[in-house]
């Protein structure tokens, strides 16, 4: 809709969003559909010469019509008029004014001083807008109705839109079919239905898909709901020139006929041909035998090649070499094999990035631990083992620093008399100072409880003890 429906949304002041004070759109683009920028309003006519008293008026979706301004009312694009109907008034939305209307009646053919030109009545009132908006309210359930008339009726055409007149006196069915349909009986029940004035127009898929709109395989809206105007023919051929896959599926738009955007890069494809030499039904003589083409890749100027001994391999050269053999074949001349020739390619230069500790942070790998993965796990099991005893109130077992011999300081009956689970008592006195001096200070204090030596030191305390004897001492020998 346009800036006086509030299509681009309603501002605070109550104005639509990008419109101006008067009402009209004061966007580049505008936000009607298929909206044409006036890039000759900011220009001042000559002297003597009077403006365009013709202004162009969009209705639902895609149609647009022409009418003349006989009261000299100001209008702006956006601005929402009523207009003469074959019967009664219409409703639209002013879509163009000024000069850029006299360019857009040559190029539909339509003749300046035509009298099928209708006239414009006036702006808009209230309560012209108000029935309106109800008219296009019944539109909808209008046109399911009339889909389910038209199955009972056994009619093989598909209703695609409902357009009512400004003044609820008149509706318009747009239908698509593929052969003549004979909808006499379906006016009659359609009328009686509706209380209206019944028109039926036929349109094709091209034109059904710029009613309805949609998004495109691209990504964005259909051409021919937004831009596009006329729908020029398509053909397969296009597809061939730009060496695409004649896939249906792939080519086909939204409509099921070959897509619009075909013809877009149509004359490039047709130019860079051009240097290519015409391949039909010749051959490259060689020594080796005949080669026949494969391919051709119009951006790199590529022609691929193949012998008919060896189908499958494939030759590259480059579109100014064919030529030269085609030239050497002319005057009786044929080279020994095909010579390959790669493409130009320009060199590409990478850096390497070079990233920079600016704002402090510290290594990425400063949680990663480094060492023996076993001696970690071996770590980690004592770490737990203690923290398990000290949760059932018991401390850690310590280990004797004489690993496993006798302590000369212990006396007779000792471990008879010690509780089972009582730890061993360190040794005194100045031999057990002279044995943790000579231990290395390298080696972990504590060790694990399932080492070998550890139970045969428990094997050696259960044993009778023996009277401390000086010249067995550890710190003698």
């Amino acid at each position: 809709m346009g800036c006086s429906s509030g299509g681009c949304g309603t501002g605070s002041n109550g104005i639509p969003a990008g419109c101006n004070s008067n009402g009209s759109c004061g966007t580049a683009d505008g936000c009607n559909k298929l909206t044409v920028f006036d890039w000759l309003g900011n220009m001042n006519l000559p002297e003597g010469q009077k403006p365009v008293d013709i202004v162009e008026v969009r209705f639902k979706n895609s149609r647009k019509e022409f009418y003349r301004n006989t009261n000299n009312l100001t209008l702006h694009v956006g601005d929402a008029i009523a207009v003469e109907a074959t019967s009664g008034h219409d409703m639209g939305m002013v879509s163009l004014t000024g000069e850029l209307v006299r360019l857009q009646l040559k190029k539909r053919n339509v003749s300046f001083d035509s009298e099928e030109i209708k006239k414009v009545y006036r702006k808009a009132k209230q309560s012209d807008l108000d029935k309106w908006r109800d008219a296009q309210a019944l539109e909808t359930n209008t046109m399911y109705r009339a889909r389910t008339i038209a199955l009972k009726l056994g009619l093989e055409m598909k209703l695609s839109d409902v357009e009512f007149q400004g003044d609820k006196s008149k509706a318009v069915f747009y239908y698509t079919a593929d052969a003549r349909v004979d909808f006499r009986e379906l006016i009659k029940v359609l009328a009686d239905e509706f209380k209206v004035r019944i028109e039926m127009r036929q349109i094709g898929a091209r034109q059904e898909a710029s009613r309805l709109g949609g998004l495109g395989s691209c990504g964005r809206e259909l051409c021919c709901s937004t831009w596009l105007t006329d729908f020029r023919t398509v053909n397969t051929s296009a597809a061939r020139y730009q060496q695409l896959s004649l896939n249906p599926l792939k080519l086909a738009g939204q409509c099921g006929k070959l897509k619009c955007c075909l013809n877009y890069e149509l004359d490039s494809y047709l130019d860079a041909l051009k240097e290519f030499p015409d391949m039909d039904g010749k051959k490259l003589l060689t020594k080796k035998g005949e080669a026949f083409l494969q391919k051709t890749d119009i951006f790199t100027r590529m022609m691929f090649f193949s012998y008919r001994s060896d189908p499958g391999v494939f030759i590259p050269l480059h579109v100014e070499a064919v030529h030269k053999i085609l030239e050497a074949n002319a005057q009786g001349e044929f080279p020994d094999a095909l010579i390959p020739t790669l493409p130009k390619l320009a060199k590409i230069i990478t850096e390497e990035p070079n990233f920079e500790n600016v704002v402090g942070q510290d290594s990425l790998t400063r949680f990663d631990r480094k060492g023996n993965k076993s001696r970690n796990n071996s770590g980690s099991k004592q770490r737990n083992r203690g923290a398990t005893n000290e949760g059932q109130g018991q401390k850690p077992k310590q280990q004797n620093s004489n690993k496993g011999q006798g302590n000369p300081n212990r006396q007779k009956g000792q471990n008879q008399n010690r509780p089972e689970g009582q730890k061993q008592p360190k040794p005194q006195g100045e031999a057990g100072a002279k044995s943790q001096q000579n231990k290395p200070q390298n080696k972990p204090q504590n060790r694990p409880h399932n080492k070998p030596h550890d139970k045969f030191r428990d094997h050696q305390q259960k044993k009778p003890n023996t009277p401390p004897d000086d010249k067995n001492t550890p710190s003698e020998k």
